[in-house]
């Protein structure tokens, strides 16, 4: 007999500030039900991280906070990630809060908020060529693993044309600079499957959408929430999706939530 699987919803969401958008937040979860969460730009210390409001919302947490800005945070629900890793190895002088890893309902998952760089060139666009050197390096330990892994987040990377409404206009920013869609190209040729890529092909999707100008009513974003899958769970990938309506709210992030689903193998014999 095939062995029995679960179907997981993964997804990750830039709050862009999780005291102020903690409404948009608990009633995205309410609404959509995702399985395990990655949050990035909690902005906030880890005293001040709202964990009673996401346990009443039916999710455990673990979360890795930084006052004003950055922090990250890994939500499952009906269960407690168990912590892995707290940072990204290879600098310990990095006192960022940009990376926490753990496990889930059966997946090793990595949630990570990649520096932005700008303004390049300089002192922020070279840490982050670093922080990606030291991404692919961690991440070539976790994708030949022979259990499911994903990486996902905010990854501040435009891997294409397509990823992008105006290429043009984007030219001079840090996300969309040779080396960085060069860094992204070869973390996915680690194995690594872009999950949005990956279903929607040439269609173009968008994640983020900045506050001028009405561009998210009108559509003028830029995909950079990536959602990456090792060989073990991209077998198992299903659908993709935006949830484009909590961009759209009132004073929202400018990021919206971006998912997965995915069939996962559940341990154990068939019956």
């Amino acid at each position: 007999m095939a062995p029995r699987k679960r179907h997981l919803k993964l997804a990750t969401f830039n709050v862009n500030g999780i005291a102020s958008r903690l409404p948009h937040l608990l009633e995205w979860l309410a609404h959509e039900a995702p399985d395990i969460v990655a949050l990035q730009e909690l902005k906030a210390t880890d005293a001040a991280f709202p964990a009673a409001a996401i346990e009443a919302a039916g999710y455990g947490a673990i979360w890795h906070g930084q006052s004003s800005w950055n922090g990250v945070a890994i939500l499952a629900r009906d269960a407690i990630p168990v912590e892995n890793r707290r940072g990204l190895p290879g600098d310990p002088t990095d006192t960022q809060s940009r990376y926490l890893e753990a496990a889930a309902h059966g997946i090793v998952v990595g949630a990570l908020y990649l520096p932005n760089g700008n303004p390049q060139p300089g002192p922020k666009f070279d840490y982050k060529l670093r922080w990606m050197a030291r991404l692919a390096k961690h991440a070539r330990t976790l994708v030949d693993l022979p259990h499911p892994v994903v990486l996902l987040g905010d990854f501040n990377v435009i891997p294409d044309d397509i990823d992008v409404y105006d290429p043009k206009a984007w030219r001079k920013d840090a996300l969309i600079q040779p080396e960085v869609r060069e860094a992204y190209a070869a973390l996915l040729a680690q194995g690594w499957t872009d999950a949005l890529r990956e279903v929607f092909g040439d269609e173009v999707v968008y994640t983020f959408w900045d506050y001028f100008r009405q561009h998210a009513e009108r559509d003028r974003g830029l995909r950079i929430d990536h959602i990456l899958l090792n060989p073990v769970l991209a077998g198992g990938l299903q659908e993709v999706g935006v949830d484009r309506w909590v961009r759209l709210q009132d004073k929202a992030s400018d990021h919206a939530p971006t998912w997965a689903r995915v069939a996962v193998p559940v341990a154990g014999k068939s019956r």
